[in-house]
């Protein structure tokens, strides 16, 4: 199971949110050096997040992921207003690894089928969920329509094998993940998750390591980590032990 540090990026700078709201923290004003420091404590993917691309539709901070996918030696995804295919491959020419997917991947299901069969697995499709519905434009609005199993389910027939899942009322609470509720996706859908949200101790990520064998793959980790309840390389000794 992949221990994966987040970068939440706003106006240039390592923000955390609380719930998706703009009641920000700023952690850095050096995202480069930030993905330097999880790279060198351990990290095997970097996860980077645009917030003021998620929130206006369209990624702002494109230079800052370039310079961080060109400079590190793992690889880093990328999601946060990715609504077209010409930003997709800027991304990859950019040398991201897997392009993150919300909002358009959601409301827009030919737009999705057609990106899959373009990218295949180098895009990956985040289901934001807030009492198992999903969330979308910034977590600003709902998807009223449709549950995130019976989403993730659809993504799994067009030939997905993994999702982003995140429970967005956990998101930043440093209250616990929603452990049952990654258990009920892992079961309902046999799919491969990477799980976010809510992770604040080593005791959290001992509980979700009992979900491996039935495809818990990653863990985003994020204002645990800026916060010190304990450092990366203590999480991935935990994890491999």
């Amino acid at each position: 199971m992949l221990i994966i540090p987040a970068i939440d990026l706003e106006d240039g700078y390592v923000v955390r949110y609380v719930q998706g709201k703009k009641n920000k923290k700023v952690y850095s004003k050096d995202p480069l050096k930030v993905a330097k420091y999880w790279v060198k404590q351990g990290a095997k993917l970097i996860h980077l997040v645009d917030l003021d691309g998620a929130f206006s539709g369209k990624p702002k901070n494109l230079g800052i992921v370039k310079k961080i996918a060109g400079s590190i030696s793992v690889p880093v995804e990328f999601g946060g207003g990715v609504r077209d295919i010409a930003t997709i491959n800027t991304l990859i020419g950019y040398g991201v690894s897997r392009v993150v997917l919300g909002t358009r991947a959601i409301l827009d299901r030919p737009f999705l089928t057609k990106v899959f069969s373009k990218f295949k697995h180098r895009v990956i499709v985040s289901l934001d969920a807030k009492q198992n519905k999903l969330q979308v434009k910034g977590w600003k609005s709902a998807d009223q329509g449709i549950g995130v199993v019976d989403f993730a389910n659809s993504l799994r027939a067009m030939g997905f094998k993994e999702l982003i899942y995140t429970d967005t009322l956990k998101d930043g609470t440093l209250s616990g993940p929603n452990i049952l509720g990654i258990k009920n996706l892992l079961k309902a859908t046999s799919l491969n998750i990477i799980a976010s949200g809510g992770v604040s101790s080593l005791k959290d990520i001992s509980r979700l390591k009992k979900l491996k064998k039935q495809g818990l793959i990653g863990l985003i980790v994020g204002k645990a980590l800026y916060e010190g309840k304990f450092t990366l390389s203590e999480a991935l000794k935990l994890e491999r032990g």
